[in-house]
């Protein structure tokens, strides 16, 4: 059974961009604000492949 995830981290954004981790947080940071999340708060995949405009399909190929 695959275990499939809603939230993306830093290092996933570090496989798909080729990107350091902490461009991966400041970039997650970067989202929260500009979808008025609050800290605590998780981004989705969804949320993150609409604001970067790479396709849901390529970022899921990275994380699962």
């Amino acid at each position: 059974m695959i275990t499939k995830r809603v939230c993306i981290y830093p290092k996933d954004i570090q496989r798909i961009t080729g990107r350091s981790e902490r461009y991966g947080r400041k970039l997650l940071q970067d989202i929260k604000t500009y979808l008025d999340k609050k800290p605590h708060q998780f981004v989705t995949v969804r949320e993150f492949a609409e604001y970067s405009g790479i396709e849901l399909e390529e970022v899921l190929e990275y994380i699962f």
